[in-house]
């Protein structure tokens, strides 16, 4: 027995030491409901309770399935950094799509409205800044695939926020950048394989961004492909022959990245 549990608390300082476990969080995650125009959106707030004061903000914006456990399960990890976030709903009432018909339809929707989206961003964005936990002067974005591209086209419009980051996003302009009016620094993460996006859209963005004087970091991963942050991309690419996977390595990395970025953006 003495054995036994000399190993286990071994174990646990291992993971502890090497970051994987935290004795010392106290992560909080609940529902919210705020609104825009007349519709209930439905967020989640995640925080780390045993932190005092006022933090950085961090809004984390969906994939094209929807505000789903996948977007609230990043909020969570946002907040095991030390920040408060908010993932949140663009679609409105929590709408959730079970099939990439209605993904794209939901979608395309926003973005052929994009004016509906600056107007939800925006409310999520604000709602955030007056939690009492946050510091309304230092709020960044992070988005996945649909979400991606969403907060990319926020920097392109000049919202006033320290930084967004896009993970295997979409890469077209709604309004391309003209110059001077990026003020966010942007993080680009993208899956070197994907099929979503291609070596032309890469480059004419690259040049937006330049003609734009964005201050820019583009990484791209060799042999990943569309959603590989997702664990639940190789279930999707299965049921809907979607060329989606899951790459452990530059969900790692990728992780990685985005911590030093926000951990620089936040100390400006």
């Amino acid at each position: 027995m003495y054995r036994i549990t000399l190993n286990l608390v071994v174990i646990a300082l291992i993971f502890m030491l090497t970051g994987q476990v935290s004795a010392c969080t106290n992560i909080r995650g609940e529902a919210v409901d705020y609104s825009d125009s007349g519709v209930v959106m439905k967020g989640y707030m995640a925080y780390d309770e045993n932190i005092k004061g006022k933090r950085p903000g961090v809004l984390v914006v969906h994939e094209w399935w929807g505000h789903n456990e996948y977007a609230r399960r990043r909020a969570r990890m946002l907040a095991e950094l030390g920040y408060a976030a908010l993932a949140v709903d663009l679609y409105g009432d929590g709408k959730q799509a079970m099939h990439p018909d209605d993904a794209g339809k939901f979608s395309s929707e926003l973005m052929k409205n994009f004016d509906v989206a600056t107007s939800r961003f925006t409310a999520a964005m604000n709602f955030l800044k007056q939690q009492p936990n946050v510091d309304p002067g230092r709020i960044a974005a992070i988005g996945y695939c649909f979400g991606g591209g969403v907060v990319l086209n926020m920097a392109r419009q000049g919202i006033d926020i320290k930084g967004v980051a896009s993970f295997h996003g979409g890469l077209a302009a709604v309004m391309p950048a003209q110059h001077g009016d990026v003020k966010a620094k942007i993080l680009v993460l993208h899956g070197a394989d994907d099929k979503f996006v291609t070596p032309e859209q890469i480059e004419a963005f690259k040049e937006e961004m330049k003609t734009a004087g964005a201050d820019l970091s583009f990484i791209s991963y060799p042999g990943a492909i569309h959603s590989f942050t997702n664990s639940d991309a190789d279930t999707y690419a299965k049921k809907f022959n979607l060329p989606l996977a899951y790459n452990a390595n530059a969900d790692r990395k990728s992780w990685g990245e985005l911590k030093k970025f926000l951990g620089k953006i936040f100390r400006e």
